[in-house]
């Protein structure tokens, strides 16, 4: 009872931004109406967007940019978080080094990235030149691939961190049993360092992932969406629709799109990480009943 109040204020602050939206997107809406002098449409908007060519494409460019960061940063965040778990002289500033990316704002990596991938004053192109190798075009024929390469720049740390965490509060008295017991540093990854990190890398993979579907001013600033619609992903189509085209039932019923597909996400992946838990307890029981 004493929590009730605070629970229900945070519940409307929460809850009523959200059914406006909803509410929004039955609506033929525009910045020139108020939400109640739209005209109701049921559910055109969310059928317009179904058999909506370029919104199927940016869904696909989404799904695709969303799949490659998160899967490359696991893999490189895990990976280095693995071979810095260790003491060693200058580790601090190190670790320190790594977390910079994250602190830098969102339009400046894009500004910074789209200068080094210029055609001509561009570092890597001249780096090329410097080699002998033709020049490419970065934001061009490989647009998405360049977006992809500065989104993992940025966010790689965020995993390394997480993870790097994650290992240092695991049972030193079971891996150096393990040690002790001829497990090879391979063995004792896989057997006991990821299985008990599991429900962690779960939950981290998720905040990215959810992350990786909302990021919009990385890719405004390096490419613009462009070229064509090669890197317009769902964020930045929500933006143009409801500030350039001034459609914001269509641009609200775009947002329930994005949030119906995180939710069904997020649900399978917390059913997952309930799983890994179980699996991760079992594991630390049968450690401690060896010990």
């Amino acid at each position: 009872m004493f929590l009730a109040p605070a629970a229900i204020i945070m519940a409307i602050a929460l809850l009523y931004p959200l059914g406006y939206m909803v509410w929004g997107s039955f609506r033929d809406w525009n910045p020139s109406q108020t939400i109640g002098e739209a005209e109701f449409v049921g559910l055109r908007n969310y059928i317009f967007l179904w058999n909506d060519p370029n919104f199927r494409e940016s869904l696909g460019v989404t799904l695709k940019f969303a799949f490659f960061v998160v899967t490359l940063e696991m893999v490189i965040g895990v990976g280095l978080a693995l071979l810095l778990d260790r003491n060693i002289r200058g580790m601090s500033v190190l670790r320190t080094l790594f977390i910079l990316p994250m602190m830098i704002a969102p339009v400046v990596v894009g500004l910074m990235w789209r200068y080094m991938y210029h055609p001509t004053l561009g570092t890597f192109n001249q780096f090329l030149d410097s080699v002998g190798l033709p020049r490419v075009d970065w934001l061009g024929d490989h647009a998405l691939m360049s977006v992809i390469i500065a989104d993992i720049w940025q966010w790689t740390p965020f995993i390394f961190i997480l993870t790097l965490a994650a290992l240092q509060s695991l049972p030193r008295s079971a891996l150096e049993a393990a040690r002790i017991d001829g497990a090879t540093p391979w063995q004792q990854i896989w057997h006991i360092k990821l299985p008990l990190m599991m429900p962690v890398l779960i939950v981290t993979c998720l905040l990215r992932l959810i992350d990786a579907f909302k990021v919009l001013e990385v890719i405004l600033v390096m490419t613009e969406g462009g070229p064509g619609l090669s890197t317009e992903i769902l964020a930045l189509r929500i933006s143009r629709t409801a500030t350039e085209f001034r459609e914001l039932g269509v641009a609200a019923a775009m947002s329930n799109y994005l949030l119906m597909l995180l939710m069904l996400l997020t649900l399978a992946m917390f059913a997952y990480t309930r799983i890994q838990e179980m699996r991760a307890a079992r594991l630390r029981a049968q450690i401690e009943e060896e010990g």
